[in-house]
């Protein structure tokens, strides 16, 4: 079997509403952009995937990674990995790529890749990460809706300029609910988006402040209290806590460093993401290390429906994922149906709160190609 072609479509898909996610500083985000990608075979197979990202992406696939994927062996994947590797050094992470490669040998075993992979379970616990800064009486309201629908699990956000303020939010919940539900929090330290103005840094004092807070709170985790190559800063802050977690890496990149956060103590969960971080056996490998040294992972997800499914896989193949991202904060224009948009059925969870990998070959990407088709603004290969 031989790659014949690399396909790519920019997609710009509207949300419902208003989105005012929290790491974005003001911005009202109105859409959702993607690349869809197909890699073609010479035997009819054609592998999906996407990536989270616009035309930048587009591009660089064209330029740095079809001409070497045309003509090789899709199966042979460990080669082809080592391509991306050495494109991101030339342009934007591209180990989406290594997603369709996967797609289509699970199409050609006619077994879904996460039971390729051993099949761990075939649903993870979800937990529901919200995007937007509200009010604490909102966020009790939230949680409440949350409960009703099923899920066990909540992510908030903490990005008011004095924490105290965000520590209310889940002193409220906690008050209005008690342990009824998981509570996680995100400080989004690790990596902050180009911009002027509403990002703090929190520094070591700051971040071991609102982590004893959270432990008293019984919060799960702490995830990115740092910045993302703080390792000496992140391993002291995880060295001082004896219960609450800290979790983080979905803005590092390759093997090396996800070898260093373990090495150096920093996390007790490590977050990539196989759109963003390596390409996804290669975090099952991270997912190995993080294994053999009592560690978890909990990948990150935020993007679109496509990358979810595909880190669900991952998720269902390895025996130390406690939690899965599930991205959706109704009632703002970002939720399960606008994140998943470009599918048939948007993924959804169960009632106890858990979501269940499709039993298709492959990923069980199934496209709603006439939406993607509509939303399309370019296109490559």
């Amino acid at each position: 079997m031989k790659i014949t072609r690399v396909r790519s479509r920019v997609v710009d898909m509207p949300l419902t509403g208003d989105f005012h996610p929290a790491w974005a500083r003001g911005r009202n985000q109105t859409n959702l952009l993607l690349v869809v990608i197909e890699v073609e075979t010479d035997a009819g197979i054609t592998g999906i995937g996407a990536a989270h990202a616009g035309l930048e992406a587009a591009v660089a696939i064209e330029r740095f990674v079809a001409p070497y994927f045309i003509g090789q062996d899709p199966t042979c994947i460990e080669p082809l990995a080592a391509v991306l590797r050495d494109a991101e050094i030339l342009g934007p992470p591209l180990y989406c790529m290594e997603i369709p490669l996967w797609d289509i040998l699970g199409k050609l075993a006619g077994v879904p890749v996460y039971k390729f992979w051993g099949g761990f379970s075939d649903r993870v616990t979800a937990y529901c990460a919200t995007a937007e800064i509200r009010s604490p009486e909102q966020r009790v309201d939230d949680v409440h809706g949350l409960l009703a629908d099923g899920y066990r699990a909540v992510k908030l956000r903490f990005h008011q300029p004095d924490p105290r303020e965000d520590l209310k939010t889940v002193e409220a919940i906690r008050a209005a609910v008690g342990d009824r539900i998981a509570i996680m929090v995100d400080a989004n330290q690790a990596g902050i988006e180009p911009g002027f103005g509403g990002h703090r840094p929190w520094g070591f004092q700051r971040a071991f402040e609102v982590a004893l807070e959270l432990e008293r709170l019984g919060v799960v985790w702490l995830e990115e209290p740092l910045a993302r190559h703080d390792y000496a800063g992140l391993a002291r802050l995880r060295a001082r806590l004896s219960r609450l977690k800290l979790a983080g890496g979905e803005d590092n990149h390759g093997l090396h460093e996800f070898k260093l956060l373990l090495d150096l103590d920093c996390y007790d969960i490590l977050q990539p993401d196989v759109l963003l971080s390596e390409g996804i056996f290669q975090v099952r490998k991270i997912s190995a290390l993080a294994e053999a040294a009592n560690r978890e992972v909990a990948p990150h997800t935020w993007g679109n429906g496509i990358g979810l499914l595909a880190n669900l896989h991952l998720a269902a193949s390895i025996p130390n994922c406690p939690y899965f991202e599930f991205p959706h904060d109704p009632p703002s224009g970002f939720t399960l149906h606008t994140r998943d948009q470009m599918l048939r059925a948007p993924l959804t969870i169960d009632s106890d709160g858990m979501v269940r990998v499709p039993d298709a070959a492959g990923f069980g990407f199934e496209l709603d190609e006439e939406r993607i088709e509509r939303y399309t603004v370019q296109r490559f290969g």
